[in-house]
């Protein structure tokens, strides 16, 4: 008896170190993969009668239909983003049915006549905001099945997903602003999208180079990794972002920042999908999101009891701070600004689109000598409190030795652009002459080459850098008691 009970306790103590295991894979964090530090292929013994490319290789087929999402207008310009109108495809939808092929062995380099790795059929999409009216378009893509579902693609090595961003640098002639941030946040906070370089072709014809992008949303065992809906209940992971107004009202909340006209930009649920989010559950996440804003903006922000620590992941919002105010990245916590949240956890946040950041905002130069975070709509109560503030501070500091260290930043800039080497050339031989156009203002900002613009992204960075180290103090102004007397208990 003695020996069978052993046996069974043996067992018990096997199925628990599975267990365990299972469990600690699951929590274990992805590990980041950073492109350019991978080998480059061999050149091959191709006559250069077409293209012959180390990169990921996609080609896009229409069938001679135009891509929808463009805007309408013979100016393309309209004062207004929320009245915006777009071009649809031939049968009125907003997305059009295409082929795309993707060649992404690492182990060799690419042709447009090779065998696909991956080969579908997509729905496609011009994306963006501002970006449309650009010659270099963006495009969403989402793969189907030959019934027109979604189909999940590992794309470039990167976890499986239907949908999937197409970034094609056009005013960031350095070109690899968003790989760079996001790679690096990646390594810094708990999510930030994966990105692959890649060339593409759309109906036989070159377009250049793009950023093949993970779209923040949801994905099983991939991307945000939150719980989907609960049946018959309102419980759900979900995703929000703050962004320009949408006309669907299930999606819009009616927040507490929203209707007391501390925020003027649109929060919406992005996560769940359509067809999964019920108005219930729209009721309940726009009320969880108001808590923890009117707990926020109460004399009691700072309390044991009502503390923004109950409702948030603090750590996410300092490295998002960090992020955009190293980057100067003035749309954060405007535009394109998401936050996320699984059920019974607390909010935190993902970062998205550095094409302007680094004085690239198109509009008006971008000093590296202030702070702008304080400004916006969540963080202008949470600088109020000086334990957040001392976060900052300390997280600065410790990043400022790593993964925001001059050295890193300098050697990751040259390592990435010598890993692009004639792929670089390739995308200017298409987009060259947009160093001749008065892309930004005023018009001295604009770059007249891609080695000017590499330049201008490390004196920036450097500047940058050396301007908070001695100016990172200075934060605690705005936490401290003079400055906040209406605060105070």
């Amino acid at each position: 008896m003695k020996y069978k009970l052993a046996g069974f306790i043996a067992m018990l103590c096997m199925a628990g170190v599975i267990f365990g295991l299972s469990q600690a894979e699951k929590e274990q964090p992805n590990v980041r993969v950073h492109q350019h530090l991978q080998d480059i292929p061999e050149k091959c013994d191709c006559d250069n009668s077409q293209l012959c490319t180390h990169l990921p290789l996609v080609v896009i087929e229409t069938g001679g239909e135009d891509i929808p999402g463009a805007i309408v207008g013979s100016n393309a310009q309209n004062a207004d983003d929320s009245v915006q109108q777009y071009t649809t495809a031939a049968d009125g939808s907003e997305m059009l049915s295409v082929k795309v092929s993707v060649m992404d062995d690492p182990d060799k380099r690419h042709h447009p006549d090779d065998d696909p790795d991956v080969e579908s059929s997509a729905l496609i999409r011009i994306r963006g905001n501002s970006s449309r009216r650009f010659d270099k378009k963006n495009y969403l893509l989402r793969f189907t099945d030959k019934k027109g579902d979604y189909q999940e693609e590992e794309i470039m090595g990167m976890d499986a997903h239907y949908e999937w961003a197409l970034h094609g640098p056009y005013l960031d002639k350095s070109l690899i602003r968003n790989y760079m941030w996001y790679n690096i946040a990646g390594e810094i906070m708990d999510y930030s999208p994966n990105v692959r370089f890649c060339e593409v072709i759309l109906n036989g014809k070159y377009i250049g180079l793009y950023l093949m992008t993970e779209t923040i949303t949801n994905g099983e065992d991939s991307r945000l990794n939150i719980s989907e809906p609960v049946e018959d209940t309102t419980e759900t992971g979900y995703l929000l972002r703050l962004d320009r107004y949408s006309e669907d009202q299930l999606r819009n909340l009616d927040n507490f920042t929203a209707y007391t006209f501390r925020n003027n930009n649109q929060l919406e649920i992005r996560y769940p999908r359509s067809g999964a989010l019920t108005p219930e559950m729209q009721r309940a996440i726009e009320q969880e999101f108001s808590d923890f804003e009117k707990a926020l903006y109460s004399f009691d922000y700072d309390t044991d009891d009502y503390g923004y620590w109950h409702y948030i992941d603090t750590g996410s919002f300092v490295d998002y701070w960090i992020m955009n105010e190293f980057t100067s990245n003035t749309d954060a916590g405007r535009y394109s600004t998401y936050l996320y949240k699984d059920i019974g956890g607390r909010y935190k946040t993902v970062i998205w689109d550095f094409n302007s950041a680094c004085d690239n905002y198109q509009a008006s130069e971008t000093s590296p000598y202030t702070f702008h975070m304080q400004e916006e709509v969540w963080y202008y109560m949470l600088m109020k409190e000086e334990d957040f503030t001392e976060r900052i501070i300390d997280r600065y500091r410790e990043l400022r030795k790593t993964y925001l260290s001059d050295e890193y930043l300098e050697n990751y800039i040259d390592e990435t652009l010598e890993y692009l080497g004639d792929a670089i050339d390739r995308n200017f031989s298409v987009w060259g002459y947009t160093f001749d156009l008065p892309l930004l203002r005023p018009e001295n900002r604009n770059i007249e080459s891609h080695e000017e613009a590499v330049k201008q992204l490390k004196k920036y960075i450097k500047t940058r850098g050396k301007w908070m180290d001695e100016n990172i103090e200075s934060i605690k102004q705005y936490s401290h008691a003079s400055k906040n007397k209406r605060y105070n208990h």
